[in-house]
């Protein structure tokens, strides 16, 4: 990895240029400093296109309002957003920032560093506090920023600081969308992500911008269950997390590295497959509040909560301006988050069985399996041990051909096209094509057929 600092001094050397923000504050903790914040008096397009000329990497607006752009390096290790400097001084600038810890600016070519609001004495005091009374009143997203950076950096919030977020956070709901999805998207990514969440709800912003997971709260449900909707909820995504950080403890050594590949591949709008579980984690069982029944034995049903999840799910990521592609991998994680359950009724589960179940989920089928196995993790009312135990096992015995299903892109490949049957049978195009395809395609998984003829000949016979 090119060392992001080193190059941009040498490519912006000669302009009044400073460092300033996170990349400090990660500095003075030891972190990694891969995300560069840098302000100048000059002129930003220039700068940032030389700053991109010299990494060979692409430099693009990020708005037009603020005059603020960004450049990648190629390999995306790390980035740099230029932005003009606000005010005529530095410290004017770091005077409209957000925090104390992200108010510390240097110049790029090195000198003394500029703390005037105390940023390095909060850092090692692990506080987080406003530059100015009215910092959260001005930016209102800075209340979900808030929760994000006290758990991505174990920081304690300042009291004048969280009353001032409780009385800002409602202004939240008017912030753009995208803003939301960036910060919720960070502060899901994070280790700690459950305490964000909980965070978020104790400064009053959840309402606001995660109101779905809001209205789980005082749910009561099952007497398999032993929280409510919403406690259950963070604790599905807590076990969600532990899969993701040991799924070796969890699988074994061969599935579980299999399934830490799968977990870190990226998926879309900056998230991994496993950031798109945790997701899944949040909006599980957010269409619960809408579908709770009365039991005749007690407690509460939840009839349809998968499928009209599914929907409230894309309708969520969709609110907040995410792509298609992880609406529909979270929609279908939400809509088949109970299928395995079913299979543990089936033991021992026949080669058609575990084709159904994979022919059914699709492109999800190994991440839906893992969001089931942290939902019953999650469960631990009635007979939960007896429960979690056989859910387990199902797992297991489904997660390596889910695995197969993935990484193949699909089933096995096929042994006969659509065109073949329509020479070989003389069948016309159209939908029975496609139901003798799904059958052949059933049979080669089960082993029933294994060569092309074989597969004619079935579809003969069929």
């Amino acid at each position: 990895m090119t060392e992001p600092l080193a190059v941009a001094r040498a490519a912006l050397a000669g302009q009044d240029v400073w460092l300033v923000g996170g990349a400090i504050r990660d500095r003075l903790l030891g972190r990694p400093v891969d995300d560069l914040d840098l302000v100048l008096a000059g002129d930003v397009r220039a700068a940032a296109r030389s700053l991109a000329g010299a990494v060979r990497g692409p430099a693009f607006e990020l708005s037009a309002e603020f005059g603020a752009w960004r450049v990648l390096a190629p390999d995306r290790t790390w980035q740099a957003d230029l932005s003009p400097l606000r005010g005529d001084a530095l410290e004017d600038d770091l005077a409209l920032r957000d925090f104390t810890v992200n108010a510390m600016g240097e110049p790029l070519r090195g000198g003394a560093l500029h703390d005037p609001h105390g940023g390095a004495a909060d850092l090692a005091d692990r506080r987080l506090r406003t530059v100015s009374d009215t910092a959260l009143a001005d930016d209102p997203l800075r209340v979900v920023r808030a929760a994000r950076l006290a758990c991505e950096l174990d920081l304690g919030i300042d009291p004048a600081t969280t009353a001032a977020a409780r009385e800002a956070a409602p202004g939240a709901a008017t912030v753009a969308q995208e803003r939301v999805f960036a910060e919720l998207r960070r502060l899901l990514a994070v280790p700690g992500a459950p305490r964000g969440l909980a965070l978020l709800e104790e400064l009053g912003a959840a309402a606001a911008v995660l109101p779905e997971l809001d209205a789980l709260r005082g749910l009561e449900q099952t007497r398999y269950h032993h929280l409510d909707a919403h406690d259950h909820t963070l604790e599905v995504l807590e076990r969600a997390i532990e899969i993701e950080q040991d799924p070796e403890g969890h699988f074994g050594a061969e599935t579980g590295g299999r399934v830490r590949a799968l977990l870190a591949e990226p998926l879309a709008d900056e998230t991994t497959r496993g950031g798109a579980l945790r997701w899944g984690a949040v909006l599980h069982d957010a269409a619960k509040v809408h579908t709770q029944v009365p039991l005749p034995d007690g407690g509460f049903g939840f009839p349809g909560h998968d499928a009209q999840g599914a929907e409230l799910a894309r309708a969520v990521l969709g609110r907040l301006r995410a792509g298609e592609r992880l609406r529909a991998h979270v929609a279908a994680l939400t809509r088949h988050h109970l299928r395995l359950g079913f299979l543990v009724h089936r033991r021992p589960l026949e080669r058609g069985d575990l084709y159904a179940y994979l022919a059914a989920t699709g492109p999800v089928a190994a991440d839906v399996t893992l969001l089931s196995v942290a939902d019953r993790l999650a469960t631990r009312g009635r007979k939960a041990d007896e429960a979690i135990a056989k859910h387990l096992e199902v797992a297991r015995e489904v997660l390596p051909a889910a695995l197969d299903w993935h990484e193949r892109g699909g089933g096995p490949a096929p042994l006969v096209r659509g065109d073949d049957l329509v020479r070989e049978l003389g069948l016309p195009p159209g939908p029975e094509i496609g139901r003798l395809l799904e059958g052949l395609r059933r049979a080669q998984f089960t082993g029933e057929v294994g060569t092309r003829e074989q597969a004619l000949d079935l579809a003969r016979r069929l």
